[in-house]
This record gives structure tokens, sequence and C-alpha cells, in this order.
């Protein structure tokens, strides 16, 4: 990693997430920092919706960060590295891939992993696997050893992979947004090999993302989806479904629930971007007539 924040940077992004102290790099540091940043920056497709994607070279990642933007696996998990490296962690890149409902498990590149040295922490324990960038994020770092970690329904399982030698495979609740994620052990030096994924799910027609709205954030209790204008709430009471039906309601759902208040946009833009989202919604709802 070729890139490390200056001290003003490093206060500006963790303020970003709402924390105001830089701490010693401990277990309990890492678990308060990975937990407000998963609270604070939603995973989304905003700007692919928008047909105006980010790059996802480290420095810009992180620029998405700092100018009160936010991203998807790449944009989340590359700036989400810099931080730690910049905060004293060793930090491990990983080639990894999501598994679908429906679909087999792989290693694909269509997802960048991290994992976390602490040997000081637990003598048991060699790593920890922290993950910003998944769409059903685990809300604090797992020890990279194999059982079951979180409270219901938030429960994930951490096991050997079928697909990589050496590799581990995390497996999400059975309402998490897929099945479950497959890491390589191997530790990456570049991020190169992500570049031509990204460019997939971010430019072409074929990708899961084309044409769709959505943001995914989670905190101690709840996991939050916004797809369209229908908003998920999924907690231990069970899943709620709303439907959003004005725009300044979508506005304050998108401010106030997923902190993202569309900075990167003028009015009329965001109008532009509720016309179509409606407009899609309406379509969807004749098909469920049907």
């Amino acid at each position: 990693m070729n890139i490390t924040l200056t001290p003003s940077e490093i206060h500006a992004y963790l303020k970003r997430i709402g924390i105001n102290k830089i701490k010693n790099p401990t277990l309990e540091f890492l678990s308060e920092v990975q937990q407000a940043h998963i609270h604070h920056l939603s995973w989304q497709t905003v700007d692919i919706f928008a047909g105006r994607p980010a790059g996802i070279d480290l420095q810009e990642s992180v620029g998405l960060i700092l100018q009160g933007r936010s991203g998807y696996c790449f944009h989340l998990n590359g700036a989400f590295s810099v931080l730690l490296q910049s905060l004293g962690y060793k930090v491990h890149w990983h080639r990894a891939g999501v598994q679908p409902h429906g679909e087999q498990p792989r290693v694909n590149s269509f997802h960048l992993g991290l994992s976390v040295s602490l040997p000081d922490e637990d003598p048991t324990v060699e790593r920890w696997i922290v993950d910003v960038g998944l769409g059903g994020m685990p809300f604090e770092p797992i020890p990279l050893r194999y059982g079951a970690y979180g409270p219901a329904p938030f429960t994930y399982t951490l096991m050997s992979s079928s697909v990589v030698p050496g590799g581990w495979r995390l497996e999400y609740e059975p309402n998490g947004p897929s099945k479950g994620v497959d890491y390589d052990p191997e530790e990456l030096t570049t991020l190169e090999e992500f570049n031509p994924k990204h460019e997939f799910y971010s430019q072409s027609v074929d990708s899961p993302w084309h044409n769709a709205f959505l943001l995914r954030q989670r905190d101690a209790g709840h996991s939050y989806e916004l797809r369209g204008c229908m908003l998920r709430t999924h907690g231990i009471e069970g899943i709620s479904k709303t439907e959003i039906q004005t725009y300044n309601e979508w506005k304050d759902v998108l401010a106030k629930q997923f902190y993202e208040p569309l900075v990167n946009y003028t009015e009329q833009e965001r109008r532009e971007m509720w016309d179509r989202i409606q407009i899609a919604h309406e379509e969807w709802k004749k098909t469920q007539l049907n």
C-alpha cells in the first residue's frame, strides 16, 4: 500500500464517521472504528445509478469519504484499509467473491477482502477479518478462527472455504443480502485485478447494479436497506418494509438514516433520480399484480 494519510486527513476521516480522538491501534479501537464506519458510511450504488461512478484508486476512494460521500465494496474497503494502516494497523488485502442466494460459492475478485494482524491481542488469533464493504457487514471484527459470531439475528459463521485451498468463508444469517463470501488467503500487493471488475459493476448493462438505486447500512441492532423507494428494516423483532411516497421523505431517509445527503448532486439531479425511481417502482408494482 503506497498511500498514508496525513494527521489532518486522519482526523477528517475519523470525524466523518463520528470519532473525535485517535487512539492506539488496539482491537478495542479497531472495533470502534469498524462500527462507526459501517454506521456512518453506507454501502451504496448511488453514483452508478446516476451514471457517474467513481474510480477505485485508493486516493480517489479516500477522497469520496472526505468529501462527504460513500461507495461500494472497492471504495469502502480500499479507503478503510488506508485509514487503518495510517492508524498503525497491519492490513492485508485479499481477493474474494460474494455468493448471491441461489448461486454457487466463488472467489472471482468481485469483492476486496481485508484482514488485520493483531498478534498481541490474543495469542490464539493471528488475524481478524474486518469488512466494511459488504452489503450485510459484520458489525465488529471477527477472529480468523472458525465458529459462529454475533448475536441473533446477525450471526455469522466462519468456516473453511470449499472453493479455494486454505481460504475461509463467512456465511450470513438466512435473511442477509447474500449467502456468504469466500476469501483467498493470498495477500495482494496491488488492486489492479479489481479494476476490470469495477468497470463491469459500474458500467455494464449486465451488472447487478445497473439501474439499481441501493443503499445498505448497519447499527448494533438493525440492518437497513433502501432499494429505490422501499425501506427494509431488519432486527430481532423481524423484518418490516416501508414504501416512501414523497421526494422530501426520501431525502430525509437518505440523510438521517443513511447519512447520505447527496452532496455531489444538484437539486435538479436529485429530483431526476427520484423521478426515475418512481417510474421504476410503478412498473415493478404492476408486475406484482400479474
